[in-house]
């Protein structure tokens, strides 16, 4: 595996890292300086980051379900994944479920800190981490269905929103996903605490009909943590009553997450149909029908 690679994207603003299967968008808002500041701090957090999780993931492949006692991680990006499943540890889940966010809140707290930025984000992939002065306020369009990768809604935030975290989830993601939804956006107080919800309410859109074909995750990923349990390889046309029945099972998903506290907001969408949940403080825009 070859080394990080760091670049400023042609616009001049942005800087863009990747590493293996991390491919990261971040932009500091602010003067010149302090935005400078910001991503050499970015930088150093992110040589070495994908190595420190590599060296822990036998503990990051292995489901929380069920534990008595949270599991110990060395790195504070693993110590994040960690955190943001526990909460979720009566289902079946394991902390692979929010490497992208814990990702994106690791670094955005490296470029933050103490440089006095106006506004900033981290986009790992579609799992972004916010940070927000008074009265500022970060739009972001979220993708609709993966396989097209076009944008159906557009998400706005603003400083005095409980939320710091964006994530989409869903069939024909980078990830595998138990369930069949397009896509499932969720907005919570940090990206991983999003990804982790946005996977599992994922994973919970799901119906049993002819038109799904599933395989093992094994059998498509030999290291895959999600082991035997069965992947949605193809999602073919479905009737509205299964549409239907399987928004409403995520829905009950998300729903029970939204009444513990555990996130702000999420849209579901499957096939052209979409259910939106959220909190009065957390506005989600429909652009596009």
């Amino acid at each position: 595996m070859s080394g990080p690679s760091i670049r400023r994207l042609p616009d001049g603003r942005r800087l863009h890292l990747r590493h293996g299967p991390i491919d990261i968008v971040a932009e500091a808002f602010g003067d010149r300086e302090r935005c400078e500041a910001a991503y050499r701090a970015l930088a150093a957090a992110f040589r070495g980051l994908l190595e420190g999780l590599v060296a822990e993931l036998p503990l990051l492949r292995r489901p929380v379900t069920g534990l008595s006692a949270k599991p110990v991680a060395r790195s504070p990006v693993a110590r994040r994944m960690v955190e943001a499943v526990w909460p979720h540890r009566g289902l079946f889940v394991t902390p692979m479920a929010a490497v992208a966010g814990a990702v994106a809140d690791h670094l955005l707290a490296a470029m933050s800190e103490g440089t006095g930025l106006d506004r900033a984000y981290v986009n790992n992939g579609g799992d972004i981490a916010l940070m927000l002065t008074p009265g500022t306020i970060l739009r972001c369009l979220a993708v609709g269905r993966f396989e097209t990768a076009e944008a159906d809604l557009l998400v706005e935030i603003r400083a005095g929103d409980p939320v710091r975290g964006v994530a989409t989830s869903g069939r024909g993601g980078r990830s595998f996903t138990l369930g069949i939804a397009d896509a499932v956006t969720v907005l919570a107080a940090d990206a991983a605490a999003a990804d982790a919800a946005a996977t599992l309410i994922a994973g919970a859109v799901d119906v049993a009909h002819p038109a799904i074909r599933r395989r093992p995750a094994r059998a498509l990923d030999p290291d895959s943590d999600l082991g035997d349990r069965p992947v949605t390889v193809e999602v073919g046309p479905l009737e509205p009553e299964a549409v239907e029945a399987a928004l409403e099972a995520g829905a009950a998903c998300a729903g029970a997450m939204l009444e513990a506290g555990l996130i702000g907001a999420a849209a579901l969408r499957l096939q052209g149909e979409r259910r939106l949940l959220g909190r009065p403080t957390t506005q989600l825009f429909v652009t596009k029908t």
